[in-house]
């Protein structure tokens, strides 16, 4: 499988790719986790370009469907949302 470049220019291997979601909720396609990468980690970018909305608060971050309906939400722990 290929690799990705992360923070510290560190490389890690992609083992596999998924969708990950419970039915009858909206789910996420292409997820990929990455080998050596401690943190789960959404990619912003590929998530608006996909559609979706992403919104950051001082506490929040909220991912919303097209139709505007939640996906998911998660709360900060640090400089981690």
């Amino acid at each position: 499988m290929a690799t990705i470049t992360f923070e510290g220019n560190k490389k890690g291997r992609i083992t596999w790719v998924c969708k990950i979601g419970i039915h009858p909720y909206p789910s996420i396609d292409n997820v990929l986790f990455v080998e050596g990468l401690k943190p789960n980690v959404l990619s912003i970018s590929k998530s608006c370009g996909s559609g979706y909305d992403v919104s950051f608060n001082k506490d929040e971050c909220v991912v919303l469907c097209k139709d505007g309906s939640p996906i998911f939400s998660a709360k900060r722990k640090g400089k981690i949302y």
